[in-house]
């Protein structure tokens, strides 16, 4: 059972004891919650709002290729099931990573890594359902982004920018085999299952912290600025953190902040990471991401990477986070 660590009323309280499992509760707003707010594994988190509904899938785990759970107050969550229950003819299973999906009209894009059965390199799919829960299909017989000479392709990320085009983010997976990593960004088609246009480089790990590998790109855009968010470092350690890049248009120049990182292991919250950006009901930014267990930073250790949530703000070329929290604070407004 997912387990709730935020405060509610007794009515609602006692309204989920009573009941079980079912249907996400009617969305009510907490006065508190406490991280992890999904104590349990879910790596490389992504969520979507749909109506009053937030969405939010996962990595492979508990048995599924792309796990998918729904929350309507981003603090209580209910497992649904599998998004993606059938992989694409071009992928072998079990290596189905960082999920993210679009709303493109009344329709639904998935991005997905999967290892592509003819090279074994990770690469990059696309799938289409008419629902945010799927089940999503991807009819290609190849994928949509595979750079096999620079180690294959993962950490898909769809961007909207202002003027309504589509774009998708991702990394070269270079860290497989000692080449640099790279974030690039490509233009997509009106319907997000094609890409367009030319891919270019955003930016490349080659400061201390980012060690062999930048991935995860987070595209976020906020009073004239975009800011692109990353993660860096060794995924199963204590290394692993979050920082970011700002750039006047959306394909740069990026430049990295100075501070960076600005998201890194603190207390009993170990390697947090693979971050996504949220708005709740009152038009306040989260930021969305897992985390270890300070000393249970691998599965063999007996550890698992829970979904975290903290307020996050951009403004003036800056982005501050307020985490990683284990304390009580004000919660999301449905």
């Amino acid at each position: 059972m997912i387990r709730l660590t935020f405060t509610l009323g007794a009515a609602l309280l006692g309204s989920v004891l009573a009941g079980g499992a079912g249907p996400a509760p009617v969305a009510t707003q907490a006065a508190t919650f406490s991280n992890p707010v999904l104590d349990e594994n879910f790596p490389d988190p992504a969520i979507l709002k749909v109506g009053g509904t937030y969405h939010a899938y996962s990595t492979n785990s508990a048995n599924a290729n792309v796990p998918h759970v729904t929350s309507r107050n981003l603090v209580q969550w209910e497992r649904i099931g599998d998004a993606m229950p059938v992989l694409p003819g071009w992928a072998r299973g079990g290596r189905t990573w960082a999920p993210e999906v679009a709303q493109i009209g009344q329709g639904f894009v998935l991005y997905f890594t999967a290892q592509d059965d003819d090279s074994g390199r990770q690469c990059i799919g696309a799938a289409a359902a008419t629902s945010p829960a799927g089940p999503f299909f991807d009819s290609s017989d190849k994928p949509l982004v595979c750079q096999l000479g620079e180690g294959g392709s993962i950490d898909a990320s769809p961007f909207q920018d202002k003027d309504g085009q589509r774009y998708l983010l991702w990394k070269n997976d270079g860290n497989c085999c000692n080449q640099a990593t790279n974030i690039y960004i490509q233009p997509l088609s009106s319907d997000g299952l094609r890409l367009t246009g030319k891919a270019s480089a955003l930016i490349q790990n080659f400061q201390l912290w980012e060690g062999n590998v930048i991935e995860a790109p987070t595209l976020h855009y906020a009073g004239g600025v975009y800011y692109l968010l990353y993660s860096a470092g060794p995924y199963d350690s204590d290394l692993y953190a979050v920082g970011y890049a700002t750039a006047p248009s959306v394909t740069g120049p990026y430049k990295k902040a100075p501070e960076n990182p600005i998201l890194v292991s603190k207390g009993d919250v170990a390697g947090p990471g693979h971050q996504t950006v949220i708005t709740d009901g009152a038009g306040r930014t989260w930021l969305a991401y897992h985390a270890w267990t300070a000393g249970l930073t691998s599965d063999a250790a007996g550890g698992y990477r829970s979904l975290r949530l903290d307020p996050v703000t951009f403004a003036g070329g800056k982005v501050k986070v307020a985490g990683p929290t284990l304390t009580p604070q004000r919660a999301p407004t449905p």
